[in-house]
């Protein structure tokens, strides 16, 4: 099939909602979203904030206060 970008998109969700359903194409197609944000930073500061001296921490935080 040949034709302009937005025919061939068309086609193409229509082949992977046909072979793999309405669920699966939304899983295919989140593989390939661009997301936003520094993943590297929010990474780090995830860590950072649950690291196991800081989960050791709060855990015997909350059972001194039980």
């Amino acid at each position: 099939m040949v034709g302009n970008l937005n025919e061939i998109r068309n086609e193409g969700y229509r082949v992977l909602t046909r072979g793999l359903g309405a669920a699966g194409t939304a899983v295919f197609l989140r593989q390939f979203e661009n997301g936003n944000g520094n993943y590297t930073e929010e990474r780090r500061i995830a860590l950072d904030e649950n690291s196991i001296d800081s989960i050791v921490a709060r855990i015997k935080s909350r059972k001194e206060n039980e």
